[in-house]
């Protein structure tokens, strides 16, 4: 940022979860600089709330599936010029790009081909701990800064030769008040009926093949635990295909869409059983015991088993650095099964214990309390910006060129 003038901040996210860090971070950057901060570039409703003028819907982007990606990747290519151009003409301090590295990371590349003068800044560590590790090092060539969400990133990109990366915290930590019971709150966790959290996915596909394994597990707790509560919570554009496929179960479900009833249930729930994701980090900041479980069509676990090197898909246990959570994964993600590893956790067992015991340590992993992660990755953007990054992009440059 030079002295005296606005900072110029180009942001480029390519779905929804990016979409909302995206917005955090220019709220942030708009304290850090006194408002003193312009931005262009492509997001989605929260970012154009925050005052970005989005290129385009990023609603185009989406690319779940692969029999989807051929015939949509045209445009996609046309949108990646697009921005990339835009980013270039715009002459930013800073381009940050956000997730989503399919459409993110072929932006920055083309930025930095036609301007490598352009700092670039990456807000979220792509999985290379989980598959495609090379990707680490070739980062090095078009990303000057890694803001990462997950504690054990900053080692392993530094393990496989990418770029500088900084843990700035993950947003959930900024809900934990939200999600955490209060004294009461966790006394009626172990009084009556349990309240068991069911949560199927936050995607069509996901929903379609979950829910129906998810009620028979369900069914199957019920008739061994007796009467039990089930709330399923669901984004809002999934609300009703989650109550069409929960109106099957053999037991009454409540839909959760509110962003309040979703928390209540969180602070309320003695158990859940969830799809593999970010839930699971949410549940565990909640302090939910829980079995996780998921299941992809044939190709993609074939692509999977060739292409996965992590030890496990749970997040929450690649953070403790444990499988804490049980996993039940393609031909595992059976009833029976999951209904066994559930059923432990509704009483005061050795099972649910260990998982509370080891959820505890999350506050120390995550660095709960400090700076928010939002206004930790503005210091760094603003830290990254076209003077101070200078001397960094240099021998960028020259590995570009060998």
């Amino acid at each position: 940022m030079l002295s005296g003038q606005d900072l110029n901040v180009f942001v480029v996210a390519g779905e929804e979860s990016g979409d909302r860090l995206g917005a955090a971070l220019i709220a942030a950057l708009k304290r850090a600089t006194q408002g003193r901060v312009r931005f262009a570039g492509v997001g989605g409703a929260q970012m154009r709330v925050e005052g970005v003028e989005t290129l385009f819907p990023i609603d185009e982007l989406s690319m779940i599936g692969f029999a989807s990606m051929p015939a949509r990747l045209p445009k996609i290519l046309a949108r990646i010029r697009q921005t990339a151009e835009a980013a270039v003409a715009a002459r930013p301090d800073v381009l940050v790009i956000i997730d989503c590295p399919e459409f993110t990371h072929r932006v920055a590349r083309k930025v930095r081909e036609r301007d490598p003068t352009i700092p670039i800044v990456d807000y979220v560590c792509p999985s290379v701990w989980a598959w495609r590790p090379g990707r680490a090092r070739r980062m090095r060539g078009y990303v000057d800064h890694v803001l990462a969400l997950l504690p054990f990133e900053p080692e392993v990109m530094e393990r496989l030769d990418g770029p500088p990366t900084t843990f700035v915290g993950h947003p959930l930590s900024e809900q934990v008040a939200l999600l955490r019971p209060n004294p009461e709150e966790a006394r009626q966790r172990m009084v009556g009926p349990p309240l068991l959290l069911v949560l199927p996915g936050s995607r069509t596909g996901e929903i379609r093949r979950m829910a129906a394994i998810f009620g028979n597990a369900v069914e199957q707790i019920a008739a061994v635990a007796g009467p039990i509560e089930v709330v399923v919570p669901a984004v809002r554009r999934l609300a009703d295909l989650t109550q069409a496929a929960t109106a099957k179960w053999a037991m009454p479900v409540t839909v959760a869409v509110d962003a309040a009833a979703k928390h209540a249930a969180m602070r309320k729930a003695r158990a859940a059983l969830t799809k593999s994701g970010t839930s699971t980090l949410e549940l565990a900041l909640a302090g939910v015991p829980m079995a996780a479980a998921y299941k992809v069509p044939l190709i993609e676990e074939i692509v999977g088993r060739l292409l996965i090197t992590a030890k496990s898909a749970i997040l929450t246990n690649l953070i403790l650095g444990e499988n804490v959570v049980p996993e039940f994964l393609q031909r595992d993600c059976k009833p029976t099964k999951l209904a066994q590893a559930v059923l432990p956790l509704l009483s005061d067992t050795p099972q649910r214990r260990r998982q509370v015991e080891a959820f505890a340590r999350l506050n120390r992993l995550m660095e709960i309390g400090r700076e928010s992660p939002s206004d930790r990755a503005a210091s760094l953007v603003i830290d990254c910006t076209r003077g101070r990054a200078q001397s960094k992009r240099r021998p960028m440059a020259r590995t570009l060129s060998v």
